[in-house]
């Protein structure tokens, strides 16, 4: 076994690291939120700053085909883009903050501001009111936008994403144990 300054030094790290884990969030949508004022939500995230291109029938988050789903995924990223700003997870009460990892399968919701494509700048009306965002309408894919969707809610909040962050840090752990 190595030293004890050593022993302290990996138990710092695999602190940290927990930690890192333990404080990671992400904006989702609310499952008790109703289909109309998600999709107003989504709307506005997608023309607000979200990301919204992996939406797309040809992206890796378009599947499942749901206004929840699409909504989660367009929320994290505005969230995120905002750098997790206070407020930046409300879209009307449609949103909430969530520590479980939503991504699934091949749609990866990026877990921190640096991961999520750029951000952008947090800004405030001159009037000191934000204006509301579109209502209805549903975007279009013609204009490059999500569709408005009329499917039920079918999301996935759990996926092997979070086994694998819990078996890479059991693989440091043991790799620091044969170390020292």
């Amino acid at each position: 076994m190595g030293t004890p300054s050593k022993v302290a030094a990996l138990m710092a790290v695999l602190l940290v690291l927990s930690g890192r884990l333990a404080t990671a969030t992400w904006c989702v949508a609310r499952s008790d939120a109703t289909q109309e004022a998600l999709q107003t939500a989504l709307d506005y995230a997608c023309s607000a700053g979200a990301d919204c291109a992996p939406l797309q029938q040809s992206g890796l988050c378009f599947l499942p085909n749901t206004i929840q789903a699409h909504a989660s995924y367009a929320f994290n990223s505005y969230y995120m883009r905002k750098s997790m700003a206070p407020g930046s997870c409300d879209f009307s009460g449609t949103a909430t903050i969530a520590k479980t990892d939503p991504s699934y399968g091949s749609c990866v919701y990026p877990p921190t501001p640096s991961s999520a494509g750029g951000t952008t700048p947090i800004t405030t009306p001159s009037s000191g009111i934000a204006s509301p965002p579109p209502f209805g309408g549903g975007l279009t894919p013609d204009n490059g936008m999500v569709p408005t969707l009329t499917t039920p809610p079918n999301s996935k909040a759990f996926s092997t994403s979070n086994v694998s962050r819990i078996l890479h840090l059991n693989t440091i752990f043991i790799v620091f144990l044969f170390i020292f």
